[in-house]
């Protein structure tokens, strides 16, 4: 890389060592939580998301810079977890549109990329909130167009970047009070940060570690199929436009809807990555060598999958098991699972049997080919999957709080179920802007309904109505899971302010789905007493989810010590397995 300019081989290096930077402070990243609690997951997501982009960027190594920058862009989107990988992956969205059609760029054209970033990432965000890493952004693109129009160096512009983000990154607390209380800056900041002093280091020819591209983790379970029809074949390539011609991704969508079902089509006009399955792959094929150039095709047997999976699983159900250790990048197009045809059951009051599965028309009748509604929801442990299973969902992602899916994992639940709408319960506020991202990604009618936790994702089940549409359950479900009181209980990680409030390291801590304190104690029992105690007066059911280090006995003794306090509400006692959190409560 010169300073005067720069090509994609050397975006490439340069993005590598931001890379280098993330995963050398991952640790510091997480332990920035305004919250004491064991699960600050902020440096994780972001490594993943950051490790995902570099994968799909040394698949499409190119000279071109713009190339690179797409296709960065394009894993980061796809491996992107938490609202903190969502954003960067955004950053780089814009950063990629700032530097398209240019083989070549130099500092001004980084700071422009930097300033149409922030603007992205800035659309991207509902409500933005300034002393996060939106501001960190905005900062730092505004001192590169200050230091490019003063000088092109594109280590120049990059170094003014870089001691802007500081000093942005230092004033956070004085934006966020929270922040001030806990006496952290803004983790998601903070990580952009890294990304920039990575690439400085690169220009200023300081070392920094190669941070490994593969995937970390295990390899995703199969998709369990369920239905007995066939599912042709999967048929995955790189579509590369010819010179001088361009792809429209619409038409090219619509074509293979005629010819395949779960169509996915990603990209640009100069290169999209496309997922199909249907009976004629050399059709497929075909339709694409007609519009340019084909790279990594993969063909695979469908029929023969399902057949292998039946014959050694008969009569599980279709639950989508997503390693929650590994981010799935862009490579995770050519892991897309086999087809599925789910179905819904309706929801089933507690202490009853499940009923039977709604068919498409809303009638009652098991092995239909599609539903009118289908839903993919995410869980934190294995007994809160089972009860998500027990609604008969059509796809469970595994993960949660420190082990968000990513938005490639959320889409690849998606892509193969057989439904005229699909809601989305991400059960997490972390999730829910990737969950949100899957809606933009797909044609397909993703409705999100943002659950906070577990037991609102419950609450919104059993409110789910078959006969309705997608945009008013996401209504009905929302306000009912609003509805249901909830707390989390943990313990402190370290010495605390919450709300004006001290909080010791090794206290047990009673959270509400929004994180704030509702109760502390040194005794785990009485600290969710004083929890319960919080809650507003009119529940007449308590359910109570133990997580992972809770034995049943303990479970039970507390569900007693609620009963006598309350002796007129009932309190049910469900296996969550959830991680970090002793117990997760639902007041209903």
């Amino acid at each position: 890389m010169t300073r005067r300019s720069c090509d994609g081989a050397g975006l490439l290096a340069a993005f590598r060592s931001s890379v280098a930077s993330i995963e050398a402070h991952v640790d510091e990243l997480n332990a920035l939580n305004v919250y004491p609690v064991p699960d600050g997951d902020t440096g994780s997501n972001m490594l993943a998301t950051v490790r995902a982009a570099l994968e799909e960027g040394e698949r499409d190594a190119t000279d071109q810079a713009d190339r690179v920058a797409a296709a960065i862009s394009f894993g980061a989107l796809m491996g992107a977890r938490g609202n903190s990988g969502v954003i960067l992956s955004q950053v780089f969205r814009g950063i990629a549109d700032g530097l398209r059609g240019k083989h070549r760029f130099n500092g001004l054209d980084v700071a422009h990329a930097l300033t149409v970033g922030s603007e992205t990432a800035y659309a991207a965000v509902v409500k933005p909130v300034e002393g996060t890493i939106l501001t960190v952004v905005r900062a730092a693109a505004a001192a590169a167009v200050a230091a490019a129009e003063r000088e092109n160096d594109i280590e120049v512009v990059v170094g003014a970047a870089l001691e802007a983000a500081d000093r942005a990154l230092a004033r956070t607390p004085l934006l966020l009070p929270v922040l001030r209380d806990a006496g952290v800056v803004d983790a998601g900041g903070a990580g952009f940060f890294r990304v920039l002093q990575g690439a400085h280091r690169y220009l200023t020819g300081e070392s920094a570690a190669v941070a490994p591209s593969r995937a970390m983790g295990s390899r995703p379970s199969a998709v369990v199929p369920h239905a007995d029809e066939g599912f042709g074949y999967e048929t995955m390539f790189l579509l590369e436009a010819d010179a001088g011609r361009s792809l429209d991704l619409d038409a090219i969508r619509t074509h293979l809807e005629t010819v395949g079902e779960s169509v996915l089509v990603a990209g640009d006009a100069r290169a999209v990555k496309v997922h199909v399955h249907s009976e004629r792959p050399d059709g497929v094929v075909a339709y694409g060598l007609g519009l340019g150039t084909l790279s990594r095709i993969s063909i695979e047997n469908l029929d023969r999958q399902a057949r292998d999976v039946k014959a050694g699983r008969g009569g599980a159900v279709a639950v989508v098991a997503l390693g929650v250790e590994e981010p799935q990048h862009g490579a995770g197009w050519e892991e897309i699972a086999a087809d599925v045809s789910p179905t819904l059951v309706a929801a089933a009051p507690r202490g009853t049997s499940s009923p039977a599965p709604m068919s498409a028309s809303g009638g009652r009748g098991a092995g239909s080919a599609a539903v009118s509604l289908a839903v993919v929801a995410v869980a934190n442990g294995d007994g809160i999957a089972a009860v998500f299973e027990s609604f008969g969902v059509s796809a469970v992602v595994r993960g949660g709080q420190s082990a968000n899916p990513s938005t490639g994992e959320l889409l690849k639940a998606v892509a193969p179920i057989v439904a005229d709408e699909i809601l989305v319960l991400p059960n997490n506020p972390n999730v829910v802007m990737a969950a949100r991202q899957v809606a933009l990604l797909t044609d397909r009618p993703v409705h999100v309904v943002p659950t906070r936790n577990a037991a609102e994702g419950v609450a919104a089940l059993l409110a789910l109505d078959p006969s309705a549409t997608g945009p008013a359950n996401v209504a009905t479900m929302t306000e009912a899971c609003r509805a249901v009181q909830t707390l989390q209980v943990t313990e402190a990680v370290r010495d605390a302010r919450i709300g004006g409030r001290k909080i010791r390291k090794g206290q047990t801590i009673v959270l509400d789905p929004d994180d704030g304190l509702v109760a502390a104690d040194a005794d785990r029992e009485r600290a969710v007493l004083a929890g319960i105690a919080a809650l507003r007066a009119g529940f007449e059911l308590i359910t109570l989810y133990y997580g992972e280090g809770v034995d049943l006995a303990e479970a039970e003794r507390i569900a007693r010590s609620i009963a006598e306090e309350h002796p007129d509400v009932e309190v049910e006692v469900i296996r969550g397995g959830q991680p970090h959190y002793a117990f997760l409560f639902a007041a209903e």
